[in-house]
């Protein structure tokens, strides 16, 4: 994303994996995929026992315009599924904006292979033409139209910049899925550094912030930002948890504490919930009391680098929200 626009898109999902499931679903994809999410990389794989039919297709499509980078992974039998070069077109589509880009990812094939529709490529388009021919017999203009849509999202495809498995660490899958991830990671990084030039001042705030977090040290560190309301706070925490975040190994922003906790101790059980979901990428956490909460945080999150972030705290006692990190940290 080259934008600078004061006003970003936001988006649901930071990569949407195109890929062809009976190649590479159980083996390359499913390896990225938790190497992805592992590293706190919010992604897409659609699930492979879904019906898909037209409701589950809008459902992608909406899925890949709300997504920030697409993986696209071509393998010999990428080109035979309608499905998968669909997709494709949809993302070749979105790539063409500003806050968009599209990662071709060459597994088992060559990207003159995808650019020319030639070789175990071109063999698999040449299959799923033929099928189409002998279903759409009727429907000539509408075969033609996908055929010549699906030929040019690959031809733009295979020109973008992306990455060759076997010109890569000599094809070995798991230091080329590290480098993909990294690779993404610090885009994500980059972008998320982008800072909001109409708000006076706010790059020397977030370099004293960050200064006085003296993020090089191995201990605990603690800070608050007071100010009135409408002050840009939450804004500048924003964007200070955006700048650092990719150096812990857990991260939660939580923009309205006293929305999610409601002041109560059910409340704040919620908020511990939100905590450890977001730091562990784990939605399914279950807090059975506040209690507990506490004890899972010190238990679950003591030995991580983590980053936690709170807004809105006004009107809480030290008995909420600071005993959060209390119970973390040990800190007394």
């Amino acid at each position: 994303m080259a934008s600078t626009s004061s006003v970003q898109k936001r988006f649901r999902y930071d990569v949407f994996l195109s890929f062809r499931g009976e190649d590479t679903r159980k083996t390359f994809v499913d390896h990225l995929y938790v190497a992805l999410v592992n590293k706190g990389i919010i992604t897409y794989k659609d699930d492979e026992t879904i019906d898909k039919g037209e409701r589950i297709k809008e459902q992608l499509i909406k899925s890949i315009q709300d997504s920030r980078f697409y993986i696209i992974v071509f393998s010999k039998n990428y080109a035979s599924s309608s499905w998968c070069l669909d997709e494709l077109v949809e993302i070749i589509k979105c790539q063409k904006t500003a806050e968009h880009t599209a990662y071709p990812i060459f597994y088992d094939v060559e990207p003159t292979e995808v650019r020319k529709q030639s070789g175990l490529v071109g063999e698999a388009f040449e299959q799923l033409t033929r099928k189409r021919k002998r279903t759409l017999e009727d429907a000539t203009l509408e075969k033609e139209h996908d055929v010549g849509r699906w030929k040019n999202a690959l031809k733009e495809a295979a020109y973008l910049a992306g990455m060759e498995l076997k010109n890569t660490f000599n094809g070995h899958e798991a230091k080329f899925i590290q480098q993909i991830v990294e690779d993404v990671s610090l885009k994500l990084h980059l972008i998320n550094l982008s800072i909001d030039r109409k708000l006076v001042g706010m790059e020397t705030r977030v370099r004293d912030v960050i200064s006085s977090l003296e993020l090089d040290l191995d201990d605990v560190r603690m800070i608050g930002i007071k100010g009135i309301g409408g002050g840009g706070k939450t804004t500048l925490a924003r964007t200070i948890f955006d700048h650092i975040s990719i150096w812990f190994e857990g991260k939660s922003f939580v923009e309205d504490v006293r929305e999610v906790s409601k002041g109560s101790l059910s409340g704040l059980k919620d908020l511990q919930k939100q905590i450890l979901s977001s730091v562990l990428n784990d939605q399914t956490i279950v807090v059975a009391g506040v209690s507990d909460g506490k004890r899972m945080m010190k238990r679950m999150m003591a030995n991580r680098k983590v980053l936690v972030v709170l807004c809105d705290t006004l009107g809480f006692s030290e008995q909420t929200p600071y005993n959060i990190f209390v119970y973390i940290y040990d800190i007394k």
